[in-house]
């Protein structure tokens, strides 16, 4: 009788060391998961490193593919085949061809030099009879012909006159307001140099290589002056450009990296911004290109001081205020969107299927809505979209709600489905009018040249620098927007700017004012 009471506290002892135990192979299991979903975390981002390093860089879905619906074991019910999905598959299968070479063709407006070709005297006789030969037509060949660059000097001479009777009035003539005065820049040489930097992301240094080719030694550092002194040329028309802008119903915005020297008070490899604002209607086709030292909301603000109208941007947070601040339209880019599912779809093992290929297919039938009814007027686009366009967007939101808690927030898929979540609300602001684009690429398209001069020229020596290039990329971007060939837009306006004094003159050289033709 007297060990009961050891039996007894063994036996707690004993249960107790199985609930430790127990709680400490729960902890072991629990530790276990979750260094699986951080290594299946780091083996996707290794994939994606990869897929960026070597893959393709296209965002283009194979047809086929992309009208599919694919099912999941979790979401039978939420990934059947959309009822609109028929209604654009012969719209958008494109069927089988080769494609034709493309000739090179010769433009009738160019100028034209005759070269005749002629037998020589003795052969214009017949051979048989002796008979004087007569001309009876001829046979024509075309041959493009190029004259590389050439220089030649302006030499002005301003006439001077004296009073022969009293001899104490002289006077001297004008010479028209220069682009930089007592500068050997020419107005053609300023927008050949500019254009072929702004538009042929042509660097300073391999123009100065160009010029010593044809004999003329031309300074690095002279030619980057010149281009300070044209960003400040052109800001009146950067003024008249940017109000015109905030006067209009849609702006697309957008901001890439641009890294400046010399910046006070910042490190030589601190990245810079450069922003963009891009407005697609036809009275006003512009981009206003804009360098801040930062990425803070602050600056897009400020740019859109005035803007009540409607702005499709990113999922970047920073334009989040000015759009409450103004109550501005706010809407969501589907490309955006789309490429997150794309990345995720990458890494996917060959052959496999899953939420990636559900949602690519999705935003793909969208854009099939909006391929068919590009050509519509704004109400009956309006019309459409709240016919088709909503219930495939009520589909999409429906699995997006069952999806997103099968997947791990931290991988691919979790980070689009949580992007797509995140960003809904601004995403189908865009059926709420047949104005409304559904993507921002009319932005991303007039920041491309800009990335692209980047590569070659790499970085700006000065904020005075960066903010030129701000300014001419703008002039140059918002000319070719409305049609018109850079150089000689640029020509124009280094010459006629100058000399403006009101602002009626300086509105006549806006890019829109000038489209019938460029003297």
């Amino acid at each position: 009788m007297e060990n009961k009471p050891d039996l007894l506290q063994e036996n707690i002892d004993l249960q107790k060391i199985v609930a430790d135990k127990d709680d400490i192979i729960s902890a072991q299991e629990k530790s276990l998961q979750n260094k699986e979903k951080r290594i299946r975390i780091l083996e996707e981002y290794i994939l994606s490193l990869q897929q960026k390093q070597f893959g393709s860089s296209s965002e283009k879905q194979d047809v086929i593919q992309s009208e599919l619906v694919f099912t999941e074991a979790e979401d039978t019910a939420e990934a059947e085949v959309p009822e609109q999905a028929d209604a654009f598959a012969d719209a958008t299968v494109v069927a089988e061809h080769k494609r034709k070479k493309k000739r090179a063709s010769i433009p009738k407006e160019l100028p034209r030099i005759e070269i005749i070709h002629d037998l020589p005297e003795g052969q214009k006789c017949c051979p048989h009879d002796g008979a004087e030969l007569k001309p009876i037509g001829f046979e024509s060949h075309e041959q493009l012909d190029i004259i590389p660059a050439s220089v030649r000097v302006l030499h002005h001479k301003r006439l001077k006159y004296a009073c022969p009777c009293c001899e104490n009035y002289l006077v001297t003539a004008r010479k028209p307001s220069q682009p930089i005065e007592k500068s050997i820049a020419s107005p053609g040489l300023l927008a050949h140099i500019a254009t072929q930097k702004y538009v042929d992301a042509l660097p300073l240094y391999r123009q100065t290589e160009i010029f010593k080719r044809i004999g003329v030694e031309m300074d690095r550092t002279t030619l980057a002056n010149w281009m300070v002194r044209c960003g400040a040329i052109v800001q009146p028309l950067i003024n008249l450009i940017h109000e015109r802008m905030l006067e209009q119903a849609i702006l697309h915005a957008d901001e890439t990296r641009v890294q400046v020297l010399n910046e006070t008070g910042r490190a030589a490899e601190t990245q810079s911004f450069m922003w963009v604002l891009r407005s697609t209607q036809p009275a006003c086709a512009a981009v206003l290109y804009h360098y801040d030292p930062t990425r803070s909301g602050k600056v897009i603000t400020e740019l859109l001081h005035d803007f009540d109208g409607a702005l499709m941007t990113d999922g970047y947070a920073a334009y989040n205020a000015p759009c409450e601040k103004n109550s501005i339209t706010h809407l969501a880019c589907w490309a955006h969107a789309r490429r997150k599912f794309i990345e995720a779809q990458k890494i996917q093992k060959a052959g496999k299927t899953g939420k990636a290929d559900q949602a690519i297919a999705f935003i793909q039938q969208l854009y099939g809505i909006e391929k068919s009814i590009k050509d519509k007027t704004p109400e009956e686009k309006y019309q459409l979209r709240q016919t088709q366009s909503l219930p495939m967007l009520q589909k999409i939101k429906a699995w997006l709600d069952k999806s997103i808690a099968h997947a791990l927030p931290q991988s691919l898929i979790g980070k689009a489905l949580h992007y797509l979540h995140e960003q809904w609300p601004k995403l189908i602001c865009y059926v709420e009018s047949g104005d409304y684009p559904i993507d921002n690429n009319a932005a991303e398209n007039a920041i491309r040249p800009f990335v692209i001069g980047r590569k070659n020229w790499l970085f700006s020596a000065s904020p005075k620098g960066a903010a030129a290039s701000a300014n001419l990329y703008s002039v140059i971007e918002t000319a070719k927007a409305n049609g018109l060939e850079p150089y000689t837009y640029l020509r124009k306006v280094f010459s006629e700017l100058p000399q403006a004094t009101s602002l009626e003159q300086i509105e006549a050289l806006l890019p829109w004012n000038v489209k019938s033709g460029v003297d």
